[in-house]
């Protein structure tokens, strides 16, 4: 294999913003079993728009299973909301923005602390499985289950670590944090944006129904994506999403930055 060729690390990304847009920040978070791989070229979009951008690698993300399931919905959330909050400390408007989970982590924390807006791409808050529901016991006599895989998707492939299996004590951490961003919902006051797959099999439709229930008018865009599964920010609709949450972020900035003028 020649070095050109080996596929990039899981890692955290971090840029500081230039020009106009500089002091505008945006905090992303990947989805579960991902790593910051799955919305890198999202990340490097509004960077190159200027924004300042931070993306950080969830604990027991991009490594293995075994790693993840040593952790809880609480240190991905708190991980996540660290990166967050020092990011809002040197910008002066900051988004919350994420990939499925990763939509669940940015909604919890825009219900917690003011966030300009929010951009969320198929964001997880409900399962199609239905034994989620007794998965506090079913943890205990099945460990591991073999993760979903999409059929047919264009998504490019990214190296997230060994996740040929998914822990189930994971999955229930998973519902807790589902459960934690749903509660939370009625809180948020900030626009939200959605990108929705029309196929998705990771996400089920009853997740964009509850955002439309406890959101009502602060759920001011949704965009139908027609040609991407469930890891859209890799797929055929990317630029879509890229170009539609750049006119997002930079309409909402503009109006927070004119609402904070004495």
């Amino acid at each position: 294999m020649t070095e050109s060729s080996v596929p990039p690390r899981p890692a955290a990304f971090s840029y500081p913003g230039h020009g106009a847009n500089a002091r505008t920040g945006v905090a992303m978070c990947h989805g579960f079993t991902g790593s910051p791989l799955s919305v890198l070229p999202w990340a490097e979009h509004l960077a190159e728009q200027g924004y300042a951008v931070t993306v950080p690698l969830l604990p027991g993300h991009g490594t293995d299973w075994r790693q993840l399931a040593r952790t809880g919905w609480d240190d991905w959330y708190r991980s996540y909301e660290a990166a967050f909050l020092e990011l809002r400390a040197r910008t002066d408007t900051c988004f919350a923005a994420g990939l499925s989970m990763g939509g669940a982590v940015a909604l919890l924390t825009a219900s917690r602390h003011p966030v300009a807006g929010v951009s969320v791409v198929n964001p997880g808050l409900s399962f199609y499985d239905r034994r989620v529901r007794i998965i506090g016991l079913l943890k205990y006599f099945q460990r591991t289950t073999i993760p979903i895989e999409e059929q047919g998707s264009t998504a490019a492939v990214t190296v997230d670590g060994d996740y040929s299996r998914t822990p189930l004590s994971a999955v229930h951490e998973l519902k807790k944090l589902f459960a934690a961003a749903s509660r939370g919902l009625p809180n948020i006051t900030a626009p939200v944006q959605v990108f929705k797959s029309r196929t998705d099999v990771v996400v089920p439709p009853t997740s964009l129904d509850l955002l439309r229930k406890r959101l009502g008018p602060r759920l001011t865009e949704v965009v139908s994506l027609a040609s991407s599964g469930h890891v859209a920010t890799l797929d055929v609709d990317a630029p879509e999403i890229f170009a539609r949450s750049s006119a997002f972020i930079r309409a909402h900035a503009r109006l927070t930055s004119t609402s904070e003028t004495p």
